[in-house]
């Protein structure tokens, strides 16, 4: 069954076997979660977790019985209906995938007799043991919950797309190439694997020299205003002869770069702030090294948000700001401002909440890296290297949507040996920042697994006690429908704990795509309820809400006009007291970890 191309692309292979069983090996030593480096503890990888979630799961003999029978007769049916494709029959589909899963979609998985031997076969593994995990019984959900995410995660590296003679596309194209693409593939490898953490492999999903920030992407016009450990805060330049009287601060969330929300000028949620009148600020923090690792939350509440917002209001000469979080930015701006409303200081106009979680009970599947079983030794590594490193995250994330963003990109860059196309959202997605150990762990430890945040006076800034239902303001809330990080269900939930007016909005696609948005050419709508006070559930909170067309940014403004006070006289950004330190986007945003290796 074995045909004239697998033998051609064997044959250019056997040449460069050495180097190619060098990269097979380090690949599955990385997918695994790392190996430790003279002494040093690695990040949980699937056999620990998964060794942990055994010691609560109970075998029902009679479902695995079932399963395996099942398993047997589906494979007996698959050898028979080779044997008749082998004859000129046509080849029976046994087990039928999904029609949109995208790694089958050449061909020759159909009409290739091997080809589709190999898929059939994978498919019939891949549904045994997807269906033996789901009939075991967890004494938790949660339990439940990780042994489904990794057995997935086994069950997706063993497709016959991540290997070489196995994908009838790699096959073609080592052929076509004369075995160059098995060359070039090996040459990508090694380069990112020596830009790799020892307890992860990260892949670069586009040239790391695509994009110029502050030439191609964060082009807004702005300077630095303020520097500090932690933080620059940049002031962007007005384009309207009058803006609204309160300004808007933006924060980002620290594990991620904010120029997301200032990518080119149709995309730049930035640039349209300023050119819909208002006075923008935004917090770029630090890709920090081990010289920062004892800044703590308070750290950043106290360096981070709290000066940025005093300094915008300095600036601007006006008693209180919007502030606006992203993600974790949005839960670190929950902790200040319950931190200020406990010490009774009035600062903040309104909040806005962009996909963020308060309530981490259900944190989506990002809470099976983050948990419980593996903090110990996520907290090990952290103390030991001073920061948490930011390609782990970065794989991390990745491989929550492993066939699209992890295995997707190991074909065609390594097996394939292809250049990557320039894309501005995975290049942000691939410029990684570390994180502050201290902040690391007090954040991972007090949210993902003790979901400390919702209960009142647990977390602590310094002598206060943090309690969200003391923030009063008015609050916008906006959600994702398919958000993978932060589920809008979770969202919502999030957003009942805290206190006065809430409006709550879901946007069309995901985490990322949902909020930039842009109102010319926005391709997802919105969802609104304007029923107040928020309902019970989620679910009562969908069932009465109507759909628009467009995106959310058109919303986002129309409640936030009000609130901005009367237009004044458009603010300058260099000023005596602050005379600008730089151009935006400023110097932190372009650090990148690859040039940090060296002294990391």
């Amino acid at each position: 069954m074995i045909g004239e191309e697998q033998v051609q692309a064997m044959e250019y292979l056997q040449k460069y076997s050495g180097m190619f069983n060098e990269m097979a090996k380090e690949s599955i030593a990385r997918m695994v979660g790392g190996q430790s480096d003279e002494g040093k503890p690695s990040l949980p990888n699937t056999e620990q977790i998964m060794s942990l979630v055994s010691q609560s799961v109970t075998l029902n003999p009679k479902n695995f019985m079932r399963e395996h029978m099942n398993y047997m007769d589906k494979h007996s049916q698959l050898l028979q209906a080779a044997a008749k494709a082998i004859s000129g029959e046509s080849f029976d589909e046994v087990a039928k995938g999904t029609s949109n899963d995208r790694r089958f979609r050449d061909n020759e998985w159909t009409e290739n007799p091997f080809f589709n031997y190999v898929r059939q076969s994978y498919l019939i593994n891949a549904n045994f043991f997807k269906n033996v995990v789901d009939s075991l019984e967890f004494e938790n959900a949660k339990d439940a919950q990780q042994a489904r995410f990794f057995t997935r995660q086994y069950i997706n590296s063993l497709s016959p797309t991540n290997y070489v003679l196995t994908n009838p596309e790699v096959c073609r194209e080592i052929i076509d190439t004369k075995g160059d693409s098995i060359v070039r593939g090996m040459d990508k490898f090694f380069k990112d694997l020596d830009n790799s953490p020892a307890e992860a492999f990260k892949i670069n999903q586009v040239d790391i020299d695509a994009y110029e920030l502050g030439e191609d992407l964060a082009t807004t016009p702005g300077k630095v205003i303020f520097k500090n450990d932690l933080i620059e805060l940049i002031q962007y330049q007005a384009t309207t002869e009058t803006v609204h009287a309160t300004p808007l601060l933006i924060v980002p969330p620290f594990i991620n770069k904010y120029y997301i929300l200032d990518l080119d000028e149709k995309k730049s949620i930035i640039r349209w702030l300023v050119n819909e009148g208002f006075s923008v600020f935004v917090v770029s923090w630090i890709n920090p090294d081990a010289s920062l690792a004892q800044k703590g939350l308070s750290h950043y509440i106290h360096e981070g948000v709290i000066k940025a917002i005093d300094v915008a209001c300095e600036k601007t000469k006006q008693p209180k700001v919007h502030v606006a979080g992203y993600c974790i930015g949005g839960t670190l701006l929950s902790i200040t401002q319950s931190y200020l409303a406990a010490n009774d200081q009035d600062k903040v106009a309104s909040l806005t909440f962009l996909t963020t979680l308060f309530d981490f009970s259900d944190p989506g599947e990002v809470g099976n890296y983050l948990s419980e079983n593996s903090f110990p030794l996520l907290e090990q590594s952290a103390q030991q290297k001073g920061y948490f490193d930011g390609r782990v995250m970065a794989m991390s994330f990745s491989l929550l949507r492993e066939n699209n963003l992890f295995w997707s990109f190991f074909v065609e860059n390594y097996l394939k040996g292809k250049d990557q196309t320039p894309f501005d959202i995975l290049y942000w997605n691939g410029d990684s920042t570390n994180i502050a150990a201290q902040c690391f762990i007090e954040f991972v430890k007090n949210m993902y697994v003790e979901n400390n945040l919702i209960k009142p006076g647990v977390v602590m800034i310094d002598d206060t006690p943090i309690d969200l239902s003391n923030i009063d303001v008015p609050v916008y809330c906006l959600a994702t429908i398919q958000d993978h990080i932060v589920p809008w269900q979770s969202a919502y939930n999030s957003a009942k704990v805290l206190g006065g007016s809430v409006r709550f909005v879901v946007a069309g696609s995901g985490h990322v795509a949902g909020v930039i948005n842009p109102v010319e050419g926005g391709k997802y709508p919105h969802w609104v309820n304007n029923e107040t006070p928020l309902p019970a559930s989620e679910q009562q909170w969908m069932d009465g809400a109507i759909e628009q067309e467009g995106s959310w940014w058109s919303d986002w403004k129309t409640w936030l006009v009000p609130l901005s006070g009367k237009s004044v006289k458009a603010r300058q950004v260099a000023t005596k007291g602050y005379p600008g330190l730089a151009n935006a986007p400023g110097d932190y945003v372009k650090v990148r970890l690859e040039q940090m290796n060296s002294r990391l």
